[in-house]
């Protein structure tokens, strides 16, 4: 029955949130691991949903009813783990394909996930 809310729950989150970071090293990697664990005490293990690394970029997905809301959360995290300055957070419907930027704010780049 457990499983079965679990899936219900993802169901419900509308959006993806994408933080995203430059790297290309395993230290990089180690990095990425220790942040999501962070997030994980942050949200709960029903919002992180997954990382991948490669093409010299690292990603986190996050699951939410409300990224905006989510990033403000996840904020104070990413400050004391000192990946503010190098994070670019954007989300997506689950049901698009386009990533609307978060962060920085108003920033006109185009994002990916490679």
């Amino acid at each position: 029955m457990a499983e079965l809310e679990l899936v219900r729950s993802k169901a419900a989150m509308r959006y993806q949130l994408v933080l995203q970071f430059a790297a290309d090293t395993i230290a990089d990697y180690d990095a990425l691991i220790a942040l999501e664990h962070h997030l994980i005490d942050a949200l709960g293990n029903n919002s992180v949903d997954g990382h991948d690394m490669g093409l010299g970029e690292t990603n986190i997905f996050i699951l939410t009813t409300d990224p905006h809301t989510t990033f403000r959360q996840l904020a104070p995290v990413l400050v004391r783990s000192g990946h503010m300055p190098a994070v670019t957070a954007a989300y997506r419907r689950t049901d698009e394909d386009k990533y609307h930027v978060l962060w920085p704010e108003n920033s006109s780049q185009e994002f990916r996930v490679a």
